[in-house]
């Protein structure tokens, strides 16, 4: 992205973002609530239209890029119909869709990735189940997996871990350490990074739509930084103890 401007409802959101992803990294986006974190996520994806700049993915616009495989989204929320229930082994095989030629029946190398990618997330054990049936953590844990199961060269996840409980988000991170460690690239947005933390390489902090840090992720301080914490909460506004400090504010 080069001067990415975004506005929402004539609400500038994005203030001139500069920022590019190189293959291999693990990019944890952080910032308070409203700083801009998952539409930047969005905006770099295409996903939600520039006001300003430029963005390319593998060196082409959204809009003419072609080779979704490569990429692999995790969203903030799982969209479910209310028509006929889908279930969990149907939504994780969906990440697939983009290695498969039109009209081309599931191959047998489909139905390992997907398997490999519920058992990844621990709900291989599920994966009849209803996904309309599951709590928001447990969703989550399936749009991961159908990420996975899509083997793309890059990870773009928007809190994979909100409300993902502690044995989970280790299991997440073990899988993607083994998937970096094949030079895969990971780009996600976090309010803690927990056990991820050992992946980050680069850490890019927003603060009211504008870059105030990118470089070796900062610290969390004060209650943020205590094992366990949840996001569930307004914060009273603390004022940074210095700039590399990060305080997950609304």
């Amino acid at each position: 992205m080069k001067g990415g401007q975004v506005s929402l409802d004539r609400r500038p959101v994005l203030r001139g973002i500069d920022l590019t992803i190189e293959p291999g990294e693990v990019v944890s986006v952080l910032g308070a609530n409203g700083s801009g974190k998952s539409t930047l996520i969005r905006a770099l994806l295409g996903l939600t239209p520039l006001t300003g700049g430029t963005t390319l993915l593998y060196g082409r616009p959204p809009a003419r890029f072609r080779d979704w495989r490569r990429i692999g989204y995790v969203p903030q929320r799982l969209s479910v119909g209310g028509g006929v229930p889908t279930t969990i082994r149907e939504v994780v095989a969906s990440g697939r869709i983009a290695r498969q030629r039109r009209f081309r029946p599931t191959s047998a190398a489909d139905r390992e990735a997907t398997e490999r990618a519920l058992a990844a997330v621990g709900l291989a054990d599920r994966a009849g189940d209803p996904v309309q049936a599951l709590s928001g953590g447990q969703q989550q844990r399936v749009l991961i997996a159908r990420a996975l199961a899509g083997e793309p060269d890059t990870y773009v996840m928007d809190e994979p871990t909100a409300g993902v409980d502690a044995d989970s988000q280790q299991l997440l991170a073990d899988t993607l350490s083994a998937l970096v460690a094949q030079g895969r690239t990971v780009l996600l947005v976090a309010h803690e990074l927990g056990p991820m933390e050992p992946l980050i390489t680069r850490a890019v902090v927003l603060r009211d739509g504008c870059v105030c840090h990118d470089g070796p992720p900062p610290h969390a301080v004060g209650a943020h930084a205590l094992p366990g914490h949840d996001h569930v909460h307004p914060h009273a506004e603390e004022n940074p103890v210095s700039t590399l400090d990060w305080r997950p504010t609304p």
